[in-house]
């Protein structure tokens, strides 16, 4: 059960890319507070059975809003349009993958300005 956490910002966007890899649940808090409107979240999974994300802010919010549900092989990617899906306020974020299978994996990225 790991999560390897790598932060980048590039100009103004921040993006954090999270790499699971579990037998069950997993989790990881990134080292850096962040501090904006989440633009895009994309994650995708290489699970039997599927299992759920979550990603929560300091303040128990999770930035997904629910939305991290997700079947065996399945993508979630998490945008309106130009109009942010979510917001961090210098918070870390806590990745965690629940219900995954054994043989389960995956990436979510967050973007962030």
């Amino acid at each position: 059960m790991t999560v390897t956490i790598t932060e980048q910002t590039y100009s103004s966007v921040k993006k954090i890319d999270f790499d699971w890899a579990t037998t069950g649940s997993t989790g990881g808090t990134t080292l850096k507070s962040y501090d904006g409107e989440v633009l895009r979240v994309v994650c995708n999974s290489a699970t039997s059975t599927g299992g759920t994300i979550t990603i929560k802010d300091e303040d128990g919010n999770d930035i997904l809003m629910g939305a991290g549900t997700f079947t065996s092989g399945e993508s979630y990617v998490g945008t309106t349009g130009r109009t942010p899906i979510s917001a961090v306020a210098e918070s870390t974020l806590a990745f965690v993958v629940s219900n995954a299978s054994s043989s389960g994996a995956g990436n979510c990225i967050v973007y962030i300005r």
